[in-house]
C-alpha cells in the first residue's frame, strides 16, 4: 500500500529533521520526504495539520506476560496497548514462565508476535537458567532464535563468579548484557525508598546503596570483561554518579530509567497507594531530579515505559503485600511530553530517548525515517488532552499511579511496516 503523509510536522532526530514536510510511504519502506517520487500515487492520504509525525516508539521494558501470566495480560491485549500508545518496537524481558532460556520458548514468542504484526517484539533472553543465577544459557542459540540481548529482570544473581562468567561470554560473541542493581541482601523485603515516608508509614526500605553497592559491582566486572552493558532503571543520585564516571572513562555502558521515575517520587505513596508500589522503588525528591539532569546531559540514554501489567486482586491487598508494577505502554508518549515541556527540553532530543537511543541500545536499524528505512510511524496530535482512567487503557493491566492526570499528546496514527494498525 502507498500512503501519503501530508501537512505534518516532521520530526526524525536521526536526521535532525523538525519541519513541515511531507512523508511517502510504499511497500511498507519511507520512500521519500518533501516532494512525492515520480509515479506515486497513493492508496491513502492521512491528513496530518497541526500533527506531529515521527518515528514510532520503541521501548526497552514491556512485560507482555505470556508464557505463563496470561491471567495478568495477553499478548493480545498489550500489544493492542502498544499501538494506542504509539510504539512500534518493544522489547520482552525474560521473566516469563518459564523463563525465556530456551530457543523454543523465544521462537514461539516472535511467532505469536508476528501473528498479531502491531508491533516489533525483540524478546531478551534469561541470563542464567531458570533465572536461578547458576547455569548459564546458551546465548549464542538464543540470539540465533532472536533474543537481542540478556538479563536476569529482576531475579537476582549473587554468585559474582557467575555474573563475570556470563559477561565473559557474551563480550566474546558481542552480545549485550542488560542488569538492574540491587543488592538483595541489602533490599531484602523491602517495598520502598529508605526515606522519610517509609520510615513514616513502617514500611521494609530499601537503601539506596543496594544499587550503588551491585553497580560498582556490574560495572568494574564489565571493565574486566570488555562486555557491552546496559543498566535497566536506574533510580538514585549516587547510581547516576557511577554510571556519568563510567562513561567518562570510556566504557561501553548504557542506561535507562523508567517513565514512572521521571515524575513521581517515594511522596506520591502518599496513605500506601499500591500503585506506586514499583521496582525499583521510587526514590527522593532529590533523586528524581539528579534523574531529570542526566536525561537532559545524555547521562540517561533512553526513557522507558517498564510496562508490567497486574491483576486486580494483586494490586487490592497492603502496600507491603501488593504485586509491584504499573502499566505503561499507552503512557509512555505522553510522559516524555509531558517531561520535556516541564524541563524545557527540545522535543526533538526528547522523542530521541525513546526512538533512536533504545534501538541504538537495541542494536536495531530503527528508530528514524530515512529513505529506505522500514516505515514504522507515530503520528500524534501534541496539543489534545486527555485523562488517564484505567477502564479506558487497552492494556489488560488497569494499575497506574497516573490515574485521574490529565496529560497532553494523544496518538492518532500508529504504522508498522507501512500498515496502519492503529487510528483514531
Amino acid at each position: 500500500m502507498k500512503i501519503h503523509i501530508k501537512n505534518g510536522r516532521l520530526i526524525d532526530p536521526k536526521n535532525r529533521i523538525d519541519a513541515q514536510q511531507d512523508l511517502f510511504i510504499s511497500a511498507g519502506k519511507v520512500t521519500a520526504i518533501g516532494n512525492a517520487p515520480a509515479g506515486f500515487v497513493a492508496d491513502k492520504i492521512i491528513d496530518a495539520t497541526g500533527l506531529v509525525v515521527m518515528p514510532g516508539l520503541i521501548d526497552l521494558a514491556a512485560r507482555l506476560r505470556e508464557p505463563g501470566y496470561e491471567y495478568k495480560a495477553t499478548l493480545e491485549s498489550e500489544m493492542d496497548a502498544a499501538a494506542t500508545g504509539g510504539i512500534t518496537t518493544l522489547a520482552c524481558p525474560p521473566d516469563t514462565d518459564p523463563p525465556l532460556d530456551e530457543p523454543g520458548l523465544v521462537e514461539m514468542l516472535k511467532h505469536r508476535a508476528r501473528v498479531l504484526n502491531q508491533a516489533h517484539v525483540y524478546p531478551v533472553g534469561a541470563l542464567t537458567y531458570g533465572l536461578k543465577g547458576v547455569e548459564l544459557t546458551e546465548m549464542a542459540e538464543l540470539a540465533d532464535a532472536g533474543c537481542v540481548a540478556f538479563s536476569q529482570a529482576d531475579a537476582p544473581l549473587t554468585d559474582t563468579r557467575v555474573l563475570m562468567r556470563a559477561m565473559q561470554y557474551a563480550s566474546t560473541f558481542g552480545f549485550s548484557v542488560w542488569l538492574r542493581p540491587q543488592d538483595n541482601f541489602l533490599a531484602k523485603n523491602g517495598v520502598a525508598h529508605d526515606g522519610e515516608v517509609a520510615t513514616r508509614l513502617g514500611l521494609p526500605a530499601i537503601p539506596v546503596c543496594a544499587e550503588a553497592i551491585a553497580l560498582t559491582t556490574m560495572l568494574q566486572l564489565a571493565r574486566e570483561t570488555g562486555v557491552r552493558l546496559h543498566i535497566c532503571r536506574i533510580s538514585s543520585e549516587s547510581g547516576i554518579s557511577l554510571v556519568r564516571a563510567a562513561k567518562q572513562h570510556g566504557m561501553s555502558v548504557t542506561c535507562d530509567v523508567s517513565a514512572n521515575h521521571v515524575h513521581l517520587s517515594e511522596m506520591d505513596i502518599g496513605f500506601f497507594d499500591a500503585n506506586c508500589h514499583l521496582v525499583p522503588p521510587l526514590r527522593s525528591l532529590r533523586d528524581r531530579a539528579v534523574l531529570r539532569a542526566a536525561l537532559l546531559d545524555g547521562t540517561i540514554d533512553a526513557i522507558c515505559s517498564d510496562h508490567s501489567p497486574v491483576d486486580e486482586d494483586a494490586k487490592q491487598l497492603p502496600f507491603a503485600e501488593a504485586e509491584p508494577g504499573a502499566t505503561g505502554l499507552e503512557l509512555l508518549l505522553p510522559l516524555v511530553l509531558k517531561w520535556a515541556g516541564q524541563d524545557k527540553f527540545a522535543l526533538a532530543d526528547a522523542l530521541a530517548r525513546v526512538t533512536l537511543r533504545p534501538a541504538q541500545i537495541m542494536g536495531l536499524d530503527a528508530g528514524h525515517l530515512s529513505v529506505g528505512a522500514a516505515a514504522d510511524v507515530c503520528v500524534f496530535d501534541p496539543e489534545a488532552w486527555w485523562k488517564i482512567e484505567p477502564a479506558a487503557l487497552k492494556s489488560q493491566g488497569k494499575n497506574t499511579p497516573f490515574t485521574g492526570l490529565e496529560l497532553q499528546g494523544k496518538v492518532r496514527y500508529t504504522l508498522v511496516d507501512g500498515k496502519v494498525v492503529y487510528q483514531t
